[in-house]
């Protein structure tokens, strides 16, 4: 596949996520929640499949926004151990300087949360007390934080807060 149109592919299936999810959020519609579900495994079968005959599709490969729609899909899937794999290469990529170091950070955060680990840079909020998962080190988080690209967690929070 073209790197072209393997951008194109990944920008597509995380726009049609993006879709789906808000539909599965503004009804109790069954149909939305089930297509939601069967997109996000599709949508990791293909990823499983660029990864396995590409590598993790780095932005200096795909451009950062098909990177960043690589990374939502990962988020999205429902295999940690395809997840924990993807982190790796990841981390190493983004080493390398050849994908955003905030990339690794949301993956980490969320291995280490799905794990039932403290997270490391505070990306995952609890859905239900809208208060960040336990996080590691706590002292030195906005410092960590800073160091990918992220604000403090407390400008995250009033945002989360504010609905925005």
């Amino acid at each position: 596949m073209r790197v072209s149109a393997l951008a194109d592919e990944l920008r597509r299936r995380a726009d049609e996520d993006r879709d789906l999810t808000r539909q599965a959020q503004a009804g109790p519609v069954p149909y939305f929640r089930r297509r939601l579900m069967e997109c996000r495994r599709e949508n990791a079968e293909v990823l499983r499949a660029i990864v396995h005959g590409h590598g993790w599709p780095t932005a200096d490969v795909v451009g950062e926004s098909a990177s960043t729609a690589a990374l939502m899909i990962l988020l999205h899937g429902p295999d940690l151990d395809f997840q924990l794999t993807c982190r790796d290469l990841i981390a190493q990529a983004a080493a390398d300087g050849r994908c955003p170091a905030v990339h690794h950070a949301y993956i980490a955060d969320h291995c280490a949360v799905e794990e039932g680990r403290q997270q490391f840079y505070g990306t995952r909020v609890n859905p239900v007390t809208l208060r960040p998962y336990p996080i590691r080190q706590p002292h030195t988080l906005d410092e960590r934080r800073r160091d990918v690209g992220l604000g403090p967690l407390a400008e995250q929070m009033r945002q989360l807060h504010r609905g925005g």
